[in-house]
């Protein structure tokens, strides 16, 4: 079915053009979803409390270094399915339309719906992101490594990897997590502790492997560092056995992340980082007042503004 324009500030309207292009027959598995929800961690993954940049806001992947970062390889994918919709409704911005279509992604794959709010806005070119951004590189989770590497809500949030599949051409690593790559399930934690992983013998890069239902599978080091480290193998071990609580804190967890570096104004842009940084206190302490479309009461201004 073709993309259609819908009204402005109808997001409804967008999640139902967004998964429309899901279908991607030729793509991998014949969705795009998981790498729709790629396009979102990544795109948020990046921000730092410290330095307060990054994160979702602006859309700065579509400018280099970001959009050269090999940890966002084959994000372009994610992207260019997703223009259509952009060119046929501008009044949303690239920050809103991605974010969007990771938390519609999960939850029409079966996944948790996800608390979602408009307000990002997009940098006007490269200079503007270069400037507001300063060096975002190196602040992706990298799946080579082991367990010093994932703290707070990562076992969560690695629960992604029950979507999609490592690309040898794009991050090295080569295979989907579990049989079923286009459902959201626990079935991630489920394998991780009942199958067991042996080293991978081929010429990538170190991972690890095993069959199931006749469909060769793959585990990353920092997924297993999930179940050799004390701390975190009692959150696999939970998750595996409750799938419910499992998708609870998914969506706060995404929802969390999704929002970091998002700063709205009383037009519509929640001040979140700055109040943050002011109080000194961690992102996830800081209090969030209110809910639902901010733009309520408010005009296009808001959602036409650009960093």
């Amino acid at each position: 079915m073709p993309v259609q324009t819908v009204k402005e500030g109808d997001y409804d309207g967008i999640r139902e053009e967004i998964k429309k292009v899901m279908k991607q027959p030729g793509y991998d598995d014949g969705s795009a979803g998981p790498v729709f929800v790629r396009l979102a961690w990544h795109a948020s993954g990046n921000f730092s409390l410290v330095e307060h940049n990054g994160g979702s806001n602006g859309a700065g992947m579509r400018f280099p270094p970001e959009s050269v970062d090999p940890a966002n390889a084959g994000l372009h994918h994610a992207i260019s399915f997703l223009i259509p919709i952009q060119a046929a409704n501008p009044w949303i911005s690239h920050a809103d339309l991605w974010t969007l279509a990771g938390v519609t992604a999960i939850e029409t794959m079966g996944g948790p719906r996800i608390p979602w709010q408009p307000g990002r806005t997009d940098y006007t070119g490269a200079a503007a992101a270069e400037e507001h951004r300063g060096q975002v590189g190196d602040r992706l989770p990298d799946g080579a490594k082991g367990a010093d590497h994932i703290r707070d809500e990562i076992v969560a949030l690695s629960g992604a990897h029950a979507l999609g599949r490592c690309h040898a051409d794009r991050s090295g690593f080569d295979g989907p997590w579990v049989v079923n790559p286009t459902r959201f399930s626990n079935q991630y934690f489920k394998l991780l502790l009942t199958r067991k992983w042996t080293p991978r013998k081929w010429d990538g890069p170190f991972q690890y492997e095993a069959v199931v239902a006749g469909t060769r599978l793959m585990m990353l080091p920092s997924d297993m560092a999930l179940i050799e480290d004390a701390k975190l193998r009692p959150w696999v071990e939970k998750y595996a056995a409750d799938q419910d609580l499992f998708f609870k804190d998914f969506s706060l967890a995404f929802a969390k992340l999704i929002e970091l570096g998002v700063d709205r104004d009383d037009t519509g842009f929640a001040r979140l980082v700055k109040k943050a940084a002011q109080e000194g206190k961690p992102l996830d302490k800081v209090l969030v007042v209110g809910g639902g479309c901010p733009f309520a009461g408010a005009g296009s201004k808001g959602r036409e503004a650009k960093l």
